[in-house]
C-alpha cells in the first residue's frame, strides 16, 4: 500500500477491472490482484461503508469477506443496543466492521479471528483509523475463549456457507456451531449477542438458544438483512423489535418512531421503536376488509420477518385483507406507516384483458401475495413488461382472487 498503489487504486477506481488484470504486465511494480481488490472493495464502500472512502489506507478484504461482513448502518444499531460495557468479544472476527463498531461503546473490544490474513488487515485497519482499544487474537475463537475470564458480552456471527459454498440459516449447520458450544459461551459470558441469517426460523432460535430476552429484526432499505438476538438475562417472554434503517442518512434510524397520524379512538397505539411479544400478537383482534379503501400498505420486509401481523390493524387503525395475507388497507393515509403505502388506482380481475385495458401501456411491477402464482409466472401470464409507473398487486381479498393496480404516492 504504497502512495504510488494508492494513486493507482484511486485512478482507476471506475475502470473494468477484468481488463485491468489483463493488463497486468504494463504496470510491473503494481501488484494487480490487489490492486482490483481494493477497487472493488471501495466500490462495495460506497454502499455499505461510506465513512471509509474517506480514509484512502484501508485495505479491504477479498470479496467473499466483504459480502459476509455488515454494513456500516447494522453494526452502528448493533452497537446502539449495548450500554457501555468494559469488555466485549468479537468471536467471528472477519472483516471487523461490528468489532470497530463495537470499539465506540466498550472499553475494551478483542477481535478473534483464525484466518491470519485478515488479522494482518484488521491491526492495520484499526491503526490507521486511530482505534486503540481492539487486540487482535489470531486464533480458533472457541478454543481461544476457553483460557479467558469472562466477558461482559460475547458476540457471534457465525459463517453461513456450507462446505459446498451452499448458503445455510441453521445454527447447527452455521460455522461455528454456538448449540454445541452454549457451555462454553455462558460460562465465559454474562451475555451473548448472535447475529443470525434473515432466513432463520426465529421460534426455532428462541428455543435453541438460553434466555433470549430480545430479538431485533434489522431491515436496511426495505431488505431484511439480519436477526440478532440477546441472551443472558431472563425476563419472561421475549421482546421482538422491529428496526428500520436507512442508508440514506448517516445515523440509525427508526422510521416508525412517532404513534400513527390521527389514530383512531380505541386502538392501541404502537410503541417507539415497533416492538411486541408473541403473546401480545396472539392476543390481538384484527379487522378484516370487505372492499378495499383509499390506500394500500404493505409492510416493511423487517415487520413481515419479525410477524406482528394482528398487531399492525391495532397500532395503525388498518384493515387486514384476509387472515394470510399481509397487505392492509384504509380510505386514510398514515403517512409514518413502516413501509410501502399505494394509492389504489383500479381493483381488477386478473387476466390479461382485464389488466391489458388498466394498464394500456403493458408495464409494471408486478407483486403477489397469498397468491398461487410467483410473480414472474404472472407477469408472463398477463403479458406484462417489467418498469413504469405503476404497480400491480395480485392477492387474496376474503376468500376471492384478485388484483390492485397502484401508484406510489
Amino acid at each position: 500500500m504504497t502512495r504510488e498503489f494508492i494513486e493507482f487504486v484511486l485512478t482507476h477506481e471506475d475502470e473494468d477491472t477484468a481488463r485491468l488484470l489483463l493488463s497486468a504486465g504494463r504496470y510491473p511494480h503494481i501488484d494487480m490482484p490487489l490492486a482490483v481488490q481494493q477497487i472493488e472493495g471501495r466500490r462495495t464502500a460506497r454502499e455499505k461503508w461510506p465513512e471509509l472512502l474517506q480514509c484512502e489506507d484501508f485495505v479491504y478484504p477479498p470479496r467473499l469477506n466483504r459480502e459476509q461482513a455488515s454494513s456500516a448502518f447494522t453494526a452502528a444499531h448493533k452497537a446502539s443496543l449495548l450500554s457501555e460495557l468494559p469488555r466485549v468479544a468479537d468471536l467471528t472476527g472477519g472483516m471487523g466492521i461490528d468489532a470497530l463498531a463495537f470499539s465506540r461503546v466498550a472499553t475494551h473490544v478483542d477481535y478473534v479471528e483464525r484466518d491470519p490474513v485478515l488479522c494482518r488487515l484488521m491491526e492495520h485497519n484499526a491503526r490507521i483509523l486511530g482505534v486503540t482499544n481492539i487486540s487482535v487474537h489470531c486464533a480458533d475463537s472457541l478454543e481461544w475463549l476457553a483460557l479467558q475470564e469472562p466477558f461482559d458480552l460475547l458476540y457471534l456471527d457465525p459463517a453461513r456457507r456450507a462446505a459446498s459454498g451452499r448458503k445455510v440459516s441453521a445454527f447447527e449447520d452455521c460455522e461455528p456451531d454456538i448449540l454445541s458450544s452454549l457451555q462454553l459461551l455462558l460460562s465465559h459470558g454474562r451475555r451473548l449477542l448472535v447475529k443470525a441469517s434473515p432466513m432463520i426460523d426465529i421460534e426455532l432460535a428462541v428455543s435453541q438458544l438460553p434466555s433470549v430476552s430480545d430479538v431485533h429484526v434489522v431491515s436496511l432499505d426495505g431488505e431484511c438483512k439480519e436477526v440478532l438476538f440477546l441472551c443472558g438475562s431472563p425476563c419472561g417472554e421475549p421482546q421482538i423489535h422491529c428496526t428500520l434503517l436507512s442508508s440514506r442518512t448517516s445515523e440509525t434510524s427508526i422510521t416508525s418512531s412517532t404513534s400513527p397520524t390521527s389514530p383512531p379512538r380505541n386502538k392501541t397505539t404502537p410503541p417507539a421503536p415497533l416492538r411486541f411479544t408473541r403473546s401480545a400478537e396472539a392476543a390481538a383482534i384484527p379487522t378484516y376488509a370487505a372492499s378495499v379503501g383509499a390506500y394500500l400498505y404493505e409492510p416493511d420486509a423487517a415487520l413481515m420477518k419479525a410477524g406482528p401481523f394482528r398487531l399492525l390493524c391495532q397500532w395503525f387503525g388498518l384493515q387486514k385483507l384476509a387472515p394470510n395475507t399481509h397487505l392492509y388497507t384504509a380510505n386514510r393515509l398514515v403517512e409514518d406507516f413502516p413501509g410501502r403505502v399505494f394509492r389504489i388506482l383500479h381493483e381488477v380481475k386478473p387476466s390479461r384483458k382485464a389488466v391489458a385495458e388498466a394498464i394500456p401501456g403493458g408495464k409494471a411491477h408486478v407483486a403477489v401475495r397469498n397468491y398461487p402464482l410467483s410473480a414472474a409466472d404472472l407477469q408472463r401470464q398477463l403479458g406484462l413488461r417489467e418498469g413504469g409507473d405503476r404497480f400491480l398487486f395480485a392477492t387474496t381479498l376474503g376468500t376471492a382472487k384478485t388484483a390492485f393496480i397502484c401508484s406510489t404516492l
